[in-house]
């Protein structure tokens, strides 16, 4: 796909200004139009995409510069986008907060409009100034629209739209009050990832108070990423594995563009839940344990033992097992909450993850394979995000580390056939990671005559 994409990213000038409420909000109005709206966003967030499909009804897919690199995020964003519809952008923190991984890097790269989310609370004819600023700070971005959160009154408005007529180009096209009564508490943990939202509401604020009519023409008018030689997708091979994959309420945060490349490499993608199941489901050839929230579960699955029995003798019988962030923790011997309880898990690891009350790391993350792993040869290199509030003891020397981080530090630590560690990888840059774990996969199935 080449060309026009009608588009808009909603950006901020800072976090906490309303930007994902807006974004949410004005993806269920398209939709109350009839409009097909794809949902993107910028960034390694897993949270804001769950919110995205919830509201769209389409996988949300992640658009991040830095972890995936322009050729591949432009490639995506070109092969997902609607036919006939609108696609929105979530940014993400301020408009050009994060060097390559910003928001403004990625509106210049895919040559769409910004949708600029202003809190206007405690100021009126300065924010014109703010607006100006954004406008003005870097070449290629263009501010097409502005949307005032948190209007006061008529007279606040009046104030602010007179300085924003006679100072800046771009036009407001929206502006909420500030008891709107829609809000997203802050959530570091996520814990609103299953909420409902009722979604009628949030369209009928939006339809109420932003003007949807130029809204559309704006989104018209994007420029596009320019032409884009060859789409994302590979070639579907053949089936040849059967992957688990674990999903539930404590494990959720996968990419799905790591999905998609599994299944184009040969894996058929089983579902099954640490939480709820008691086995995990017949022939499989390998384990797949995304991040989550093990830590709110950790209950639940100390309690279902019979699947960490399971899984523990998978890893024991050799087949490829993989494993991040709440994964990671998940297969350790004991995840101690906040409170000092330890509670049993799966045992692969002999160390206790614990939980800490803030954050412990954070920040994009290269990893240099210091030996050939389920994901690469010795030397490749990968790309991904490290978030995660818990930390885990120092690990037994005979336990290898898998990974060096572009910080000197060692990450990830491979068992037998077993491969976990903190960082959320996203193989757009590497895509022969996908085949390399499906390789794994079958020859060890064709080692077993399993």
């Amino acid at each position: 796909m080449a060309g026009n994409i009608p588009a808009v990213i909603v950006a901020g000038t800072h976090s906490g200004c309303g930007k994902t409420t807006l974004a949410l909000g004005i993806m269920a109005a398209l939709r109350g139009r009839g409009i097909e709206v794809q949902p993107f966003k910028c960034g390694p967030d897993f949270i804001d995409p769950s919110l995205h499909r919830q509201i769209t009804g389409r996988i949300s897919r992640n658009l991040d510069v830095r972890m995936c690199g322009a050729d591949f995020v432009r490639r995506s964003f070109a092969a997902h986008a609607p036919a006939a519809g609108i696609s929105v952008i979530e940014g993400v923190m301020g408009l050009f907060d994060g060097g390559h991984g910003s928001t403004a890097h990625l509106a210049a790269l895919l040559g769409v409009p910004v949708i600029l989310v202003v809190d206007v609370r405690s100021a009126a004819e300065s924010v014109a100034a703010v607006i100006h600023g954004f406008e003005t700070l870097e070449q290629g971005i263009r501010v097409a629209g502005v949307i005032l959160n948190r209007v006061g009154s008529p007279r606040h408005l009046q104030l602010i739209t007179e300085e924003v007529r006679n100072h800046c180009r771009a036009e407001i096209i929206g502006a909420l009050p500030r008891d709107s009564g829609i809000s997203l508490p802050s959530r570091h943990l996520g814990l609103d990832m299953g909420a409902e939202m009722d979604q009628d509401r949030l369209a009928a604020l939006m339809a109420a108070h932003l003007d949807l009519d130029r809204l559309e023409q704006l989104a018209s008018a994007a420029r596009g990423p320019g032409p884009v030689a060859n789409g994302i997708d590979a070639p579907m091979q053949k089936t040849v594995v059967r992957l688990g994959l674990a999903r539930d309420e404590a494990f959720c945060f996968y990419y799905q563009d790591n999905l998609d490349m599994l299944r184009a490499a040969g894996a058929e993608i089983i579902p099954f839940s640490p939480l709820h199941d008691k086995n995990l489901p017949a022939d499989l050839d390998g384990l797949y344990l995304g991040g989550g929230y093990p830590e709110l579960h950790a209950a639940l699955l100390a309690e279902n033992e019979s699947m960490r029995r399971d899984i523990l003798a998978f890893s024991v019988s050799g087949r490829p097992v993989y494993a991040e962030c709440g994964g990671f923790m998940y297969l350790c011997r004991a995840i101690v909450d906040t409170h000092g309880a330890e509670h049993p898990m799966v045992g692969i690891y002999p160390v206790r993850a614990q939980m800490g009350r803030g954050l412990r790391r954070l920040g994009y993350r290269q990893a240099t394979m210091q030996v050939s792993t389920l994901l690469g040869r010795k030397g490749d290199i990968c790309y991904g995000h490290e978030f995660h509030y818990s930390e885990i003891e120092p690990m037994p020397g005979d336990v290898e580390p898998a990974f060096v981080l572009d910080d000197g530090r060692s990450e990830g630590y491979a068992a037998g056939s077993t491969l976990a560690g903190y960082v959320h990888l996203h193989w757009g840059r590497t895509p022969d990671a996908a085949r390399c774990f499906v390789r794994a996969m079958a020859s060890q199935s064709h080692e077993n005559g399993l």
